[in-house]
């Protein structure tokens, strides 16, 4: 517990200044977390970080996190989703001139891991350009409910909610910790409005929000159960790897730009 109270406090007063600050030093935060978090499934892969997949990965994320803005001036018959796409034709090329060494289930994973990381961090650059009171709306509504679920669990959860990837999540500590992030939630969006919609949508959304966070947290769950690792990492003592921290907010910020809010 002492660890991971430590390592709390040292990432909160390195990443707080970051996101307040914005501009080019969220780009670079976004940029660096989706590269630790990439390198995470390439390890979980088997996959050695300077090999020939592991480069052209990390600048295909690269890509896809990249602010809109970076792409202003593309030619017309480029866009970022086609550069994007040549870097996936360069892992299926890959697995030929490696002879199978490298697979075609391989590509699809580390592929997946580019579009599911990357996007992910794309809207989390995306939503501090938006205002820090919208990224700021995504991390209370994650930190809340991930905060909630733990204590109403650990004090009242019986029920399993998914066994078979975390057997110590229940439906009680679920309900609970959708229940506390819609509140703190919507209480921030009350003083802090983010978008134009009125309170009772927002209420509705916030909970939507919400449970979407835990699905993030299982869907990465799920990922580890099935490479049979505790954590995605080690980058940061007592709270694993980043992946680890930041699986809700990889759904949760690409949801919230889907209503229009980021």
């Amino acid at each position: 517990m002492k660890q991971r109270v430590i390592t709390a406090v040292v990432a909160l007063i390195i990443f707080i200044p970051i996101i307040v600050a914005g501009h080019i030093w969220i780009d670079i935060a976004g940029f660096a977390l989706g590269l630790v978090a990439l390198s995470e499934i390439l390890i979980m892969r088997k996959k050695l970080l300077v090999s020939a997949e592991a480069i052209i990965s990390g600048i295909g994320i690269l890509a896809v996190i990249a602010p809109q803005s970076w792409w202003a001036d593309l030619p017309k018959f480029l866009s970022p989703w086609y550069i994007v796409y040549l870097f996936v034709l360069l892992l299926l090329l890959r697995t030929v001139v490696s002879r199978n060494r490298f697979s075609f289930d391989d590509a699809g994973v580390i592929t997946l891991s580019m579009l599911y990381i990357g996007i992910g961090f794309h809207f989390f650059i995306a939503a501090r350009a938006v205002s820090l009171v919208a990224l700021l709306y995504a991390l209370f509504i994650v930190w809340t409910t991930d905060s909630g679920a733990y204590m109403i669990g650990r004090k009242f959860g019986r029920n399993k909610l998914a066994p078979h990837i975390s057997p110590n999540k229940t439906w009680e500590g679920s309900i609970g910790g959708s229940v506390v992030g819609t509140i703190v939630g919507s209480v921030f969006w009350y003083f802090f409005p983010v978008g134009h919609l009125s309170l009772g949508v927002m209420i509705l959304l916030t909970l939507i929000f919400s449970v979407v966070g835990q699905f993030g947290d299982l869907v990465e769950s799920a990922l580890k159960r099935y490479y049979g690792v505790k954590d995605s990492g080690k980058i940061l003592p007592g709270h694993g790897g980043i992946l680890d921290r930041f699986d809700s907010l990889l759904l949760v910020l690409p949801v919230i730009h889907l209503f229009g809010l980021i």
